[in-house]
């Protein structure tokens, strides 16, 4: 509260202190006056008090006006306070609710990211089983469909597992399924052999000369004439084997089939 309400405050005090020094100088002096007289004082020592009692009251209204306004101000300002505290708090929850989906949002993503990249990484295997793909066999480097890969590999592993005859009905399978693949010279060499395995001798000779006619550089070659050789012996041709050996001889002098069939003219003789 301010200066002006604490001086108001004060005033009742000097008006008793006032009302009591002007009673004892009346009748201390009452004698000394005529009736008349004493009237007069009555009545002015009356207008003072009157006088200084509507002082005092419009003191007292003063500080209360004071003391209401600064109340009001008070309160006005709490009711801004408020104002501004509930304004900031529904800010505030907006920003929460706009952070959560933000949040929510950004998760979405990632999984959605995420999936589309398994989706990518499944799409780019299927079309690499769709793709032809580069390969090496016997030194030879080409281009295979991934089934036409799976077929030979299939099929050589029946040979290896001593099934002649199943191996025998998937080279041929895939020679006709696949006439131009790079694979042929190598399911020629592996057909003759497992016809040679069934005794299917002159199966196995056409087989092994369709090889040497079609790759006579192969690796596989000098192996076929070899081979063709064998077959005639065991179909008691021992002329034409000779013929095959010394061909062999001429054609691939290097090879480890070469020698072989030296040591198989000498045995001949």
């Amino acid at each position: 509260m301010n200066a002006s309400t604490s001086r108001f405050r004060c005033l009742p005090g000097r008006l008793a202190t006032a009302l009591t020094a002007l009673l004892l100088c009346t009748a201390a002096n009452a004698a000394l006056f005529e009736d008349d007289e004493a009237r007069k004082a009555i009545l002015d020592l009356r207008q003072r008090v009157e006088a200084m009692r509507l002082e005092v009251e419009q003191a007292k209204q003063a500080a209360s006006n004071a003391v209401s306004q600064e109340t009001a101000g008070l309160n006005k300002g709490q009711l801004e306070l408020h104002s501004q505290i509930e304004l900031l708090r529904a800010e505030l929850a907006g920003l929460r609710g706009a952070n959560e989906k933000l949040t929510k949002d950004l998760t979405d993503l990632q999984l959605q990211l995420r999936n589309d990249a398994q989706t990518r990484l499944a799409l780019e295997d299927r079309l690499a089983q769709l793709e032809p793909s580069k390969v090496t066999v016997d030194g030879v480097e080409f281009m295979a469909e991934p089934a036409e890969k799976r077929e030979f590999e299939s099929a050589l592993a029946v040979f290896r597992r001593g099934d002649f005859l199943g191996a025998q009905n998937q080279f041929v399978g895939f020679l006709s399924r696949y006439p131009a693949s790079g694979y042929t010279t190598q399911a020629l060499f592996w057909l003759g052999n497992a016809q040679y395995a069934t005794r299917d001798y002159k199966e196995a000779i056409t087989n092994f000369r369709s090889l040497i006619a079609r790759s006579p550089q192969h690796v596989r070659a000098p192996e076929a004439v070899l081979s063709v050789a064998n077959c005639q012996l065991e179909l008691k041709d021992a002329k034409g084997a000779r013929k095959t050996l010394t061909d062999l001889i001429k054609a691939y002098p290097q090879s480890e089939a070469a020698a072989a069939a030296k040591e198989r003219l000498a045995a001949l003789k």
